[in-house]
């Protein structure tokens, strides 16, 4: 199969390159980013884009799965404006153009307690992208919706840290254990064993579901 990835020098997206480049399934990467990612194998097909020209890439929006790992943070973007410009309109964008190209399949990283209807910036912006997609014609749609992300980290965020060692010290207490941290490896894999596992339409894996990907 051919892949589709966006957002592949995040956190989540990085983990899940790699393991689509060991991936036997998988005979071509196709990289679409702002910058060059460094990544380097036979399979890696990367095109550098500009995301606000979306026309200047729409051919290269071609495979059998789009995989959107895309996002920033508050801090790195400077204002919700731009954050939600990344993580909504360009994850947006994209998923409309793979509908349009008859690409089947699309796997998103959300978050959880993503809801449109949220009065949390952040949760709401990812609810209303779930709802978004879940319009678009794909045959197959895949809703990752995950706790705290464990992983290494570039940038440091304190609150989030401490997140992580609490949750790790409740992840056996009842009712609390599904919302324990999740490494960005366990996601990806997630992500890419979820198409396989999932039926056509759409399938939410919440939290604790997608240790079981």
């Amino acid at each position: 199969m051919k892949a589709i990835v966006i957002g592949a020098t995040g956190l989540v997206g990085s983990s899940l390159v790699e393991q689509l480049i060991t991936n036997e399934s998988y005979d071509e990467i196709r990289i679409l980013h702002r910058r060059t990612t460094g990544f380097e194998d036979a399979k890696i097909k990367e095109s550098v884009i500009d995301f606000d020209q979306p026309e200047s890439f729409r051919d290269k929006v071609k495979g059998d799965v789009l995989f959107s790992a895309l996002g920033t943070t508050m801090k790195t973007a400077g204002s919700k404006e731009a954050q939600y410009k990344v993580d909504y309109e360009y994850q947006y964008e994209v998923a409309k153009m793979a509908a349009e190209k008859g690409v089947p399949t699309y796997v998103l990283v959300s978050s959880s307690g993503a809801d449109s209807s949220s009065s949390i910036f952040y949760t709401r912006m990812k609810g209303e992208l779930e709802d978004a997609v879940l319009k678009l014609p794909f045959k197959k749609v895949i809703l990752l919706q995950p706790s705290v992300l464990d992983g290494d980290r570039q940038e440091k965020r304190l609150g989030e840290k401490v997140g992580i060692v609490v949750g790790k010290l409740l992840a056996w207490v009842p009712g609390i254990r599904k919302y324990r941290p999740i490494h960005v490896d366990v996601v990806a894999q997630g992500m890419i064993n979820s198409v396989d596992k999932s039926p056509l339409g759409t399938t939410v894996y919440k939290l604790d579901e997608i240790f079981a990907l």
